[in-house]
């Protein structure tokens, strides 16, 4: 039986001050004039409440983009939910974290590129390190819990400690050091992203020293792997139409926020069908739920109620079939695609391509920081 979703992440828009090469959202990119008004999006928002959502994550590009993001955000909270900002920081001044905090923000995600300023303002495409500081500042001033949300890659995992440590000092109440997955705009910089298994296994001893010296305080330090470097799946969004659905600027409704690289499934929209029966009763959400899709060797293996057959998304890039067992799984007949790819960017080494507005925009060549 399908259970109700507990988590919507609301992509308000795709705008965004940055331009960062790891960027996952799709290539093309939707326009301002597509967005869903504000009465869309708060219809939105009471249909996922009804569902049984209890927590709304305003993410985008940058939600501070949107002028009804104050409004939005005391519609979500008017409906009983934990309401999550996540965030760039671009724009977001003393005056608006406090006005945001008045009108149901719970809690702020901030993202930071790197901990040496210049190196970060080149990832992030923009100088905007300094102004990130003064974000993370003004969140915790206004009173609300902070997230410090760090993308990792090759031109910046060598400096985890560092960047432990700036977050620490800026006040995060967590900090959440993710290797890049590979989708949209990282995926055509997979190469240059890719960090060696020598900086993998350096990270890990920085992050574990870091956990035990913050034991007892400072900030709660998470860590995500690399796909491509372990022998098994990650757990991907607890399982397919799980937990959590996503809605972007245009409407459309997905099990997860890369799941429009699976061009073979239907794209389901909230302007078209109501938020429950595309949860319940669609194609779209229905696909991978449980293990009956599941082939071998994932249908017998003891593992599938916990990593749930790893990522439909990630399975179809690679593959060309959704239902094919996650590649990165050293079980998986296509695990020697992904060992290839660790071969073969490993020496490439391309420059970053800069994440530009639509695929139509001339493309802005910067090489990584040494």
């Amino acid at each position: 039986m399908t259970e109700a979703p507990l988590g919507l992440l609301a992509e308000l828009t795709h705008r965004c001050p940055l331009h960062c090469p790891y960027c996952s959202n799709p290539l093309e990119l939707a326009a301002r004039s597509a967005e869903l008004t504000t009465d869309q999006w708060r219809d939105v928002l009471s249909q996922a409440h009804e569902l049984g959502v209890v927590q709304m994550h305003f993410s985008g590009g940058e939600p501070l983009a949107r002028h009804d993001l104050p409004e939005l955000a005391a519609h979500a909270r008017g409906l009983g939910a934990y309401v999550n900002l996540v965030t760039s920081g671009v724009g977001l001044t003393a005056d608006r974290a406090r006005h945001l905090a008045d009108h149901g923000i719970d809690h702020v995600q901030l993202s930071l590129q790197d901990a040496d300023p210049a190196r970060a303002d080149r990832i992030a495409g923009a100088r905007v390190h300094a102004v990130k500081q003064l974000a993370a500042r003004a969140v915790r001033a206004a009173g609300l819990p902070l997230t410090v949300n760090v993308v990792l890659h090759r031109a910046n995992i060598d400096r985890i400690g560092e960047i432990i440590e700036l977050a620490t000092a800026l006040g995060a109440n967590r900090v959440e050091l993710a290797n890049t997955q590979y989708y949209g705009w990282a995926l055509r910089n997979r190469g240059a992203l890719l960090p060696t298994p020598r900086q993998l296994a350096a990270a890990l001893r920085t992050v574990e020293e870091a956990r035990a010296r913050y034991a007892d305080h400072g900030p709660e330090l998470v860590y995500v792997v690399a796909d491509y470097y372990a022998d098994r799946p990650k757990p991907c969004m607890h399982g397919w139409g799980s937990r959590q659905l996503t809605v972007t600027p245009t409407g459309d409704v997905r099990p997860c926020p890369a799941a429009d690289v699976i061009t073979t499934l239907p794209v389901e929209n909230v302007l078209r069908r109501p938020l429950a029966r595309i949860w319940y009763d669609s194609d779209a959400f229905n696909a991978f739920r449980g293990t009956g899709w599941m082939s071998g060797p994932c249908r017998t293996c003891p593992e599938r109620h916990t990593d749930f057959g790893g990522c439909r998304c990630q399975a179809f890039q690679l593959t060309g079939d959704a239902a094919a067992t996650d590649p990165v799984c050293a079980l998986s007949p296509h695990r020697g695609l992904v060992d290839a790819l660790l071969t073969e960017d490993a020496v490439a080494r391309p420059a970053f391509v800069m994440r530009t507005p639509t695929m139509r925009d001339p493309a802005t060549r910067t090489p990584p920081p040494p």
